[in-house]
């Protein structure tokens, strides 16, 4: 009773405990990391907390009652054994690697083998684990991995050399709490999902404001009123390279319209996790897709891609905004890349980590295009069955090889029989597919994109 009778004084930053949670009406308990505490204006005390293993978008701040704070686990601190321990793994890898490169020989990969589709052949060797990056990594990158497991960098953030838009910054204490509690853009209010780097004093509003036509942020209804009669756009400030019906695509150069690209990029970050970075926009293009009535065009969702990519990234971030998810906008704007991919002449993929709703959306994107091709595939005069390889995917599609194999892989579409590998596709796979196809009720249709790729390696044309 003792302990229960100031159960806040137990309570630090860095401890763990369950914590209710109200999962469709039933509450249930959560183990949670406790990130900070405050007081809110009546001095109660509320705490903010990370659910462990769940995504970061589900962390809220919480009052005291729904905390157990009998079954409290507090943080360990590091001692020197840990640290100890971490020098040997980084000099065992170390060794290994010198190893490695000083002259031991390893078996020569044997000749690619063909991949067969019902007699379908294309060179792809066998492979038994799931896909992996095949990218050969320096030396010292396998070190870094080996020192840091969870993939958090633990060094000082290097200058960016690349139009990426991954983020490579520590996980500090400030980006991994929510910093706007609201956001009222046109008619919808939005709770975001993670930190987002605006201005910090507008952190102390309950509501931050946005001008749905310029993405401008604003404090106060009065001052948004004030700036919607001097405010001149309808529409993104760019150039509309496709429409059709009540859906449009603006392209927008990131130097040329650094403000709202900037605007764009803070709003982006609120519901994305792994990327964006609002203040360099220039090496981009952003292609928003909006719907438009009698009011003007309104922002549904965009994606941005380098406008020299060396890796093949034809996207760079992409995002839904949340009113406009579960609606097919997010396969729209997947199709509509790989469409300026297809009148660009090369293949391109997204821009890794893809978030766990991108990862998705993107799985279920290429496995019905790739089953959209192959299954309407004809048989040949003689009555075989048809044939196509992997790279006549790639090309009629557009999309990656390594992405097209890791699609196949993840859905358990390939098999290796006789020496060769087979696609075997089952009924049910096909009834999926034609339940997912049925729900796509939007398509782009390439004949109305009025857009021609551009030379970017002329610097002068940014």
């Amino acid at each position: 009773m003792a302990e229960e009778s100031k159960p806040a004084h137990l309570i630090t930053e860095g401890c763990r405990l369950p914590v209710k949670r109200d999962l469709e009406g039933t509450q249930e308990w959560h183990l949670a990391e406790v990130l900070s505490m405050k007081e809110n204006n009546g001095g109660r005390k509320q705490y903010y907390v990370h659910f462990v293993d769940f995504n970061k978008r589900l962390d809220e701040w919480v009052d005291i009652e729904r905390l157990d704070h009998t079954k409290i686990q507090y943080p360990k601190k590091e001692g020197k054994t840990q640290r100890h321990r971490g020098n040997s793994a980084s000099a065992a890898a170390v060794a290994a690697i010198a190893a490695n490169l000083s002259g031991a020989k390893s078996r020569h990969a044997s000749p690619d083998k063909e991949v067969i589709v019902n007699g379908v052949t294309d060179g792809v060797k066998p492979v038994k684990k799931a896909p992996v990056n095949r990218k050969r990594k320096h030396p010292m990158e396998i070190v870094a991995e080996e020192n840091n497991p969870d993939g958090q960098d633990n060094c000082e953030p290097t200058p960016r050399l690349t139009g990426s838009m991954t983020t490579h910054v520590n996980d500090d204490k400030v980006s991994r709490i929510k910093n706007i509690p609201c956001i009222e853009i046109g008619k919808y209010r939005l709770k975001p999902w993670y930190f987002s780097p605006y201005p910090i004093e507008l952190t102390k509003y309950d509501t931050v404001y946005l001008c749905e036509w310029c993405l401008k942020y604003i404090k106060s209804v009065t001052c948004l009123k004030r700036h919607l009669t001097k405010c001149p756009l309808k529409y993104p400030p760019g150039t509309e390279i496709y429409r059709k019906n009540s859906i449009s695509f603006f392209e927008i150069d990131g130097r040329k319209n650094k403000n709202y690209a900037q605007n764009l990029c803070l709003l982006a970050k609120c519901f994305l996790d792994h990327k964006t970075l609002y203040y360099d926009t220039d090496p981009f293009l952003f292609y928003v897709m909006t719907e438009h009535d009698n009011k003007g065009f309104h922002l549904v969702g965009y994606f941005s891609k380098e406008k020299e990519s060396t890796e093949d990234y034809n996207v760079a971030c992409i995002l839904t905004l949340p009113p406009h998810q579960r609606k097919g906008f997010g396969k729209l704007l997947i199709e509509f890349s790989y469409s300026l991919s297809r009148l660009e002449g090369k293949v391109g993929t997204p821009e890794k980590p893809l978030s766990d709703l991108g990862l998705l959306s993107y799985r279920s994107y290429w496995t019905n295009t790739i089953l959209e091709i192959v299954l309407n595939l004809k048989n040949n005069k003689e009555g075989e069955r048809p044939q196509i390889t992997i790279n006549e995917i790639c090309e009629r599609t557009c999309i990656k090889k390594e992405d097209v194999i890791s699609t196949l892989q993840h859905r358990n579409l390939i098999n290796y029989y006789k020496g060769q590998y087979i696609l075997v596709i089952s009924d049910e796979v096909i009834e999926g597919h034609k339940r997912s196809m049925a729900k796509r009720k939007m398509r782009i249709e390439e004949k109305s994109i009025s857009w021609a790729p551009k030379d970017w390696t002329k610097r002068g044309k940014w």
